[in-house]
């Protein structure tokens, strides 16, 4: 298992974590398996997604804060519910399988820690798994 921090700059963002990821998996020293990627967090995630064009992120943000406005009518005491929901929207964790020592992800695919209470330090944590 491996953890690393990102630092986050915005209230709403999506990260680009997949070189991190990669590092993890290659320094575990598994060759074919799957990478389990968790958020240890309520209100940050984790996806996989378009990794070529930066406007699909802006997208995504655009319409998960369309979808889950921040000036809902929430009773959460700390006003972080938005983020709260997102997360259960989007997920914290994802798994990718390995071969060759390497993430297979699609072509234009990447890995993505989604900021939904910013800005913060946060945990990404990579447990790979031999097969």
């Amino acid at each position: 298992m491996t953890s690393f921090h990102v630092r986050t700059k915005n209230t709403t963002e999506l990260i680009d974590i997949t070189s991190r990821v990669r590092e993890a998996v290659e320094q575990s020293g598994v060759s074919d398996g799957i990478v389990c990627v968790f958020i240890p967090h309520t209100t940050a995630g984790v996806t996989v997604n378009e990794a070529a064009d930066p406007s699909v992120r802006r997208d995504i943000v655009a319409e998960l804060n369309t979808m889950v406005p921040f000036d809902g009518n929430y009773r959460h005491a700390e006003g972080n519910s938005p983020a709260h929901i997102k997360t259960s929207l989007v997920g914290s964790s994802v798994s990718v399988p390995v071969s060759g020592g390497k993430p297979r992800l699609g072509t234009w695919q990447g890995i993505y820690l989604c900021e939904f209470d910013g800005p913060r330090s946060r945990e990404v944590t990579c447990t790979v798994l031999g097969g």
